[in-house]
């Protein structure tokens, strides 16, 4: 019984060991892309969609051990468009025999070109006009618990030069960087990010590098004087307490930065009843990104 298996195997594998050498030594047609490379253009030039096409398709025949080679390496044909490129503005027109004789001159002899798709190449073009914008970052940036934003995002360009027709132009003031979500933050970050690109207009770089530096924070404790505005002339007020403890929220390497005279407490007084008013504080230092009082309120005798 095994015996007959094996003498059944072996006869399949002959069987298909002859059918594959005589298909490729057949001749037949198959259809095969060809890559397609532009040179030549102006940098000023620009290309109404839907562009110039990056591959056409052909169909091609010859035996099939020759057609095989195409499709495990595509054919690759470079175009230079500097005599299809007359002034300011018009047509690229790459003609069906101009075509079909470069693709035939990348073929292997014995192979014969039958069909080009598309079978010519035509795409209109225009001079473009050059605009400088700024570029933000759209996103949402969120450091660690604990952790504090120290600078950013910083964009590595604050400008980028869009190119388009002016129609096109007049209506962008502004490029954006495609929407990202960084989360839970805890040392400098580099990242490289897409640049959101406006329908018909060309950018200098479609990417833009980005740094956002977070660390660590702590708290400073500090006791400053309050202040009290609107005392009504002839009049002196009695704060208890006259000092109040501010808590500054500062990053751990610019803890020694942060002094007293960084910091204001001030109350405002009002003509309305009241036996408390509250404390206000304001800071001009960089480095505090946050700062409360305590006691939020203090107690006052008016005297004339």
């Amino acid at each position: 019984m095994k015996r007959d298996i094996w003498t059944f195997l072996l006869f399949l594998f002959l069987a298909t060991a002859l059918w594959y050498g005589h298909a490729m030594q057949s001749v037949r047609n198959t259809r095969v892309p060809v890559l397609i490379q532009y040179t030549g253009k102006p940098g000023a030039i620009g290309l109404r969609s839907p562009g110039l096409p990056d591959t056409v398709m052909i169909e091609v025949r010859d035996a099939g051990a020759r057609l095989n080679t195409y499709h495990r390496d595509p054919l690759r044909l470079t175009i230079d468009l500097r005599s299809y490129i007359h002034g300011e503005k018009g047509t690229i027109r790459v003609p069906s025999d101009a075509l079909r004789r470069s693709i035939s001159d990348i073929l292997q002899g014995t192979s014969r070109l039958i069909e080009t798709k598309p079978e010519e190449i035509i795409c209109d073009y225009f001079t473009e006009q050059e605009k400088s914008v700024p570029v933000v970052f759209a996103g949402e940036v969120t450091p660690a618990r604990e952790y504090q934003l120290v600078s950013g995002p910083v964009l590595a360009r604050k400008r980028v030069k869009i190119y388009g027709e002016d129609k096109s132009l007049n209506s962008i003031d502004t490029i954006f960087t495609e929407p990202a979500v960084l989360n839970d933050l805890t040392d400098t970050t580099d990242t490289r990010l897409p640049i959101a690109i406006p329908r018909n207009v060309r950018i200098e770089t479609d990417s833009i590098d980005v740094r956002i530096i977070t660390e660590r924070f702590t708290e400073k404790k500090i006791i400053v004087p309050i202040h009290v505005r609107g005392v009504p002339e002839g009049c002196h007020i009695r704060l208890f307490p006259k000092e109040v403890e501010v808590n500054a929220r500062v990053g751990i390497s610019n803890f020694q930065k942060v002094q007293p005279a960084d910091i204001k407490a001030t109350c405002t007084y009002s003509h309305e009843y009241t036996d408390k008013l509250d404390v206000e504080i304001q800071y001009t230092n960089p480095y505090i990104t946050s700062a409360w009082a305590y006691p939020g309120t203090v107690e006052f005798i008016l005297e004339q």
